[in-house]
């Protein structure tokens, strides 16, 4: 009887840990749940899994995190934040700069990054004044996802899209800058009419900000170097450069990186392209036809709402030879419901503020519409 009770005790201790894994890390919980139920019911040999992974888009995505994390970590971007708000004077004035500033930070350092630096920023600003914290989150939220539209660096499903789609990353940004162009123009008029006038004083905030150069100059070098590799599809050469360099000279910033991110991407890989590939849905897909850009970029734009923009891009890329119509899809995609990106999930956690998602779908649905109308638009003019 008593290694019984201690048997249940382990049990729900087990089962208490496994539900906080869950509630900490849904979307890895999701996936490790659907592959064992695709193995069960649609099993394929384990050996051929790997095979349906993307490792280039992978590898350039560590080495990215890498370089992302040790410009981070040389606080350059917390330095320039607060040097720049030191010029503000009004709330709107305020707004507008960290809209600018968070998509700008979103085209080279990806959406979440930019997150890392510009909400932990508000937060610290609201410490000196009172701040529409929430009015704040959402336009920032909105930025990271518009601004991270122009570049393969700014978010996954770019990156996973230009890496298959072959094309340089010139040509990738020359694409999608149309449609960046766009959603920043909606995004500062928004926040023009959502934020007063009224005169905001943050002089106090005189707290010195610490940039390690060395670390901020050897990681800009890098990034420019690890990107011209990728673009001529050597991500793992460039990986392997990186990591060691760093492993050598800062082993901490390659042990902080995102590794959960990229257990998550490889599970993405694997489950959606093995879900794509079940009869049934195969054949539902391959029905849409894709192969017409506006279809393209309707499915990438409505399924996003449902399964995010970086599954939607994974899943319709086997359908689909337009990449800049997908990636117009998906990128539109982003707005809308939370879902739609997982930026607008992890801005909403770092603002720690309540009662803040309705006041987001409010401004995030309308926006989807009004980008989606433009978004149709813009492809068939450009």
């Amino acid at each position: 009887m008593h290694e019984f009770g201690h048997g249940t005790r382990g049990s729900l201790s087990l089962m208490r840990h496994i539900a906080a894994f869950a509630a900490s890390e849904p979307v890895l919980a999701i996936l490790i749940v659907a592959l064992a139920a695709l193995q069960i019911f649609a099993p394929r040999p384990l050996a051929t899994l790997p095979a349906l992974v993307d490792w280039q888009t992978v590898m350039t995505l560590a080495g990215l995190l890498i370089l992302t994390k040790a410009i981070e970590y040389s606080g350059l971007p917390t330095w320039l934040a607060h040097k720049l708000v030191h010029h503000i004077h009004t709330e709107r004035g305020l707004a507008l700069l960290l809209v600018v500033l968070a998509a700008a930070l979103s085209t080279i350092v990806t959406n979440d990054v930019a997150l890392f630096v510009v909400v932990p920023l508000v937060l610290s600003l609201h410490k000196l004044t009172p701040l529409p914290l929430k009015r704040l989150v959402i336009v920032i939220a909105l930025a990271v996802n518009a601004g991270s539209v122009l570049t393969p660096l700014g978010n996954p499903q770019n990156l996973f899209l230009w890496q298959v789609s072959g094309v340089s990353f010139g040509r990738f940004v020359v694409g999608l800058a149309p449609l960046c162009a766009f959603l920043m123009a909606m995004l500062i008029v928004l926040t023009a009419c959502l934020f007063k006038s009224s005169a905001l004083d943050l002089s106090k905030d005189a707290a010195p900000q610490r940039v390690d150069r060395p670390l901020a100059g050897v990681a800009a070098v890098l990034f420019a170097a690890f990107v011209l590799l990728a673009d001529a599809h050597h991500a793992g050469v460039a990986l392997a450069a990186v990591g060691a360099g760093f492993a050598i000279w800062r082993i901490r910033i390659v042990l902080k990186i995102d590794w959960l991110l990229l257990l998550i991407f490889v599970l993405m890989f694997i489950v959606l392209r093995s879900v794509a590939a079940l009869p049934w849905i195969h054949h539902a897909l391959t029905s849409l036809s894709l192969q017409t850009p506006m279809r393209a970029f309707a499915a990438g734009a409505v399924l996003s709402q449902v399964i995010s923009n970086v599954p939607a891009a994974i899943v319709l890329a086997g359908f689909t030879h337009d990449w800049r119509a997908l990636a117009f899809g998906v990128s539109v995609g982003g707005f809308g419901v939370a879902v739609g990106s997982l930026a607008n999930l992890i801005a909403v956690r770092l603002s720690t503020e309540r009662g803040v998602w309705l006041p987001f779908h409010l401004v995030s649905v309308p926006f989807w519409i009004a980008a989606f109308l433009g978004g149709a638009l813009l492809l068939r003019l450009f």
